[in-house]
């Protein structure tokens, strides 16, 4: 036989196994006997089928596959299968993240095999052929899509159309025939679902469910924000309906079964534009000379059945989602701002945790429970920082206190400066215990009537928002540790310590502005963690610190299993405080009452996959929030191409630097390519780009001069151009 038949007839061979491979790898719970792989092999003549017997006998002689009944054949089970979750890449390559791993398994493109973004995939891991070179593999097996629907802008053809999706991370536009398109026009930006994927297609086929509207029209691009993570921004029908009908009158039956706190002064303390006020707080002072501080919270649960479409609503929802320009809240006005807000003068149902404290702040007795209360007062922040400021035991002239009597209105004033007194001293405690101090600047815009931003500002937190944290956090920790000590299943937040690594890379950053931390033990870590926090205040690199602090520690979630909170230094912590738009606070209400009716423990494998869900809609709001916040930067910086603005290296990559300008915190990137003075290299270990011949380096941190180049509202992308001249060298 001449070589090349042998080569022919091994190449022959060989696509016969990898075929064999293929159909009983298709579905490793299933058997199959010769005749259905000719089938789905397409090989219909004698000598074919009888050479796939043939494969079959030695393949099964080698033990790569198992005979479990006769003729009946499965693929052995390979140790190089494992489950995990798509993480696509700018080059649409991907990472598959696999909880059995230490590291990502890298997938080419070519090897996705029609898996996106967020998948949960099976992948076959390559042996690796050298020592150090990164794990790849090939994504075998799509378990479950993370998404189906995209927003994306309609090509309009004659008798079809292609959405291209505006999500970086989805690789593949999606095509829709003409019975699919709806009342969508060219241009259009739409939501699009997913129907299927054909083996031998290109593109998934789609059909278009929503038309949101033209691209860079306000409205259009909010809703496409909420949109692109699932997120709803209206209640169904049903949903109205069925809140609308709920019975909200506060009658003597309920009264007679909660503790009556309506004659204890009360107020709530929050932003001037708030309308759901979940929170309040009462105080008197106690005979023996102590005090007695109520928090006091909507009790939500009483207004759900748990059997309900509102339940289920407020389930999926989990969260409120804070837009720039909008809230979207996890419940129907109804109860949001209405039934469930405390608002001044008004009775409200409220589920409260009751605490005899003394003049040092520290907690003698507690009691937790359903009430009913009275709120006499609503603060905004900036009217109760006013009281402390003035330390005068009355209230300033400013702020107006009509209908309400003079004895109450000096007693709130005398509680808000106590309360504060007592909010420090907590403070201080839970930071020398090792709680770490993140006061990041937070954003905010000026809006016009058409929600167009006409200004920046940085929201400060001040000793009034401290005052109403530190008690917010009292009863969250005094639930969980109530529950936690009786060792029931509960629902806990919690917060992981920070990886060494990550601190590692901190390290590297810091060190160049002149920063360390000490990492001899935890106590060491936190200790200067708080330092450095200090210490940044005020100066040009706070943000980008704040910020790469931020993301050196683990992401607080929603869980059963209760580690404790690092950032906050408590061996236990829940949310217990905003149930209006948390889900989790209102599982922990429901909790707490059953317990304390002397309820046994509920199975902890049910609520796990609750707090699962809640983390995830929670990651999914905040990714939302954080969209919004960048569409309005943009639109903040339209039209400001004659401007020279001074930012902060926030950022360097092979492509490009971010840079965020001192004035406004809008971001924005310079690409690598239009730094045109010499060709710049990245470089990993000084988070620089470095010039070829000059040398010349942008580096994190450094300042910079740059002016606008573009703007792009629908991908919401910031472009800047450097001036030409750099601050620090």
């Amino acid at each position: 036989m001449t070589k090349r038949k042998k080569r022919a007839q091994k190449h022959k061979k060989n696509e016969l196994t990898k075929g064999i491979f293929t159909v009983l790898e298709s579905n490793r719970e299933k058997s199959f006997n010769y005749k259905q792989i000719a089938a789905k092999l397409d090989i219909t003549d004698t000598n074919g089928r009888n050479l796939i017997i043939k494969r079959l006998g030695q393949l099964k002689d080698k033990q790569r596959i198992e005979e479990v009944e006769r003729g009946k054949y499965k693929a052995i089970p390979s140790q190089n299968y494992y489950e995990g979750i798509v993480d696509m890449t700018g080059r649409n390559n991907a990472y598959v993240i696999c909880e059995d791993l230490d590291s990502d398994v890298f997938v080419p493109f070519n090897l996705l095999n029609k898996a996106l973004h967020g998948d949960l995939v099976e992948v076959y891991v390559f042996p690796r052929r050298r020592k150090g070179k990164k794990i790849e593999g090939e994504i075998t097996k799509i378990l479950e899509r993370k998404k189906t629907t995209f927003v994306g802008i309609v090509q309009l053809q004659k008798n079809f159309a292609f959405v291209n999706p505006t999500d970086f991370k989805m690789y593949s536009d999606i095509f829709v025939p003409k019975n699919k398109i709806g009342d969508a026009e060219h241009g259009d930006k739409v939501i699009v679902e997913i129907i299927d994927w054909p083996k031998d297609a290109d593109s998934p086929n789609g059909k278009i469910v929503q038309v949101l509207g033209k691209p860079g029209e306000h409205d259009t691009e909010i809703h496409a924000i909420l949109a692109e993570y699932g997120l709803p921004y209206n209640f169904p029908e049903e949903v109205e309906h069925y809140a609308n009908k709920l019975d909200t009158s506060i009658t003597k039956e309920e009264i007679a079964k909660r503790r009556d706190m309506r004659d204890v002064p009360t107020f709530t303390i929050d932003p001037k534009d708030a309308k759901d006020f979940d929170d309040a707080l009462s105080f008197q002072v106690l005979e023996d000379g102590n005090f007695e501080v109520g928090i006091h919270i909507a009790d939500v649960s009483h207004y759900i059945d748990l059997d309900s479409v509102l339940e289920e609503e407020a389930y999926n929802r989990a969260t409120s989602v804070y837009l720039v320009d909008r809230v979207v809240p996890m419940l129907p006005e109804i109860l949001s701002n209405n039934a469930c807000s405390l608002r001044p003068n008004e009775e409200k149902l409220t589920f409260s945790a009751v605490f005899k404290m003394n003049k040092d702040a520290q907690v003698l007795d507690k009691w937790f429970g359903r009430t009913v209360t009275y709120s006499d007062r609503r603060f905004a922040y900036e009217e109760a920082q006013a009281m402390i400021e003035n330390k005068n035991n009355s209230v300033p002239a400013d702020v107006s206190l009509t209908g309400e009597s003079y004895e109450v209105e000096n007693h709130i004033a005398e509680a808000i400066i106590t309360l504060d007194e007592m909010a420090k001293l907590m403070r201080g405690r839970r930071l020398s215990a090792g709680a770490i101090s993140f006061d990041k600047v937070e954003v905010k815009f000026e809006l016009n009537d058409k929600s167009e931003p006409i200004g920046v500002y940085f929201k400060t937190t001040k000793d009034a928002n401290k005052l109403i944290e530190e008690f917010m956090l009292l009863a969250n920790r005094k639930v969980a540790e109530f529950i936690g000590k009786q060792k029931k299943t509960f629902v806990y937040r919690v917060h992981d310590e920070p990886d060494d690594e990550k601190l590692m890379l901190l390290q590297g950053v810091i060190s160049k502005f002149g920063y360390s931390i000490d990492m001899k033990s935890k106590k060491a870590v936190t200790s200067s963690l708080n330092a450095l926090l200090e210490e940044v205040q005020g100066t040009k690199e706070q943000n980008l610190v704040d910020t790469l602090t931020i993301r050196t520690m683990s992401k607080a979630v929603y869980t059963t299993d209760n580690i404790g909170h690092y950032g906050l230094a408590f061996d236990y912590y829940t949310h217990f405080t905003s149930p209006i738009r948390r889900y989790p606070d209102v599982m922990v209400h429901r909790l707490l009452q059953h317990y304390l009716d002397g309820g046994a423990s509920v199975d902890a494998e049910k609520y796990d996959a609750k707090c699962k869900h809640s983390s995830q809609m929670e990651y999914l709001a905040t990714s939302a929030e954080r969209d919004s916040i960048k569409y309005m930067q943009i639109k903040f910086m339209e039209g400001r191409y004659d401007e020279e603005f001074i930012g902060v290296i926030s950022g360097v990559t092979e492509w490009g630097i971010y840079v965020e300008l001192v004035d406004n915190k809008c971001e924005g990137m310079i690409r690598t390519r239009d730094i045109k003075d010499d060709y710049y290299v990245f470089d990993e270990k000084q988070y620089a780009l470095v010039g070829e011949s000059t040398k010349n380096m942008y580096q994190l941190g450094d300042e910079v001069f740059v002016k606008l180049k573009s703007t792009d509202l629908v991908k919401r992308h910031l472009d800047f151009e450097l001036t030409g001249k750099k601050i620090n060298g």
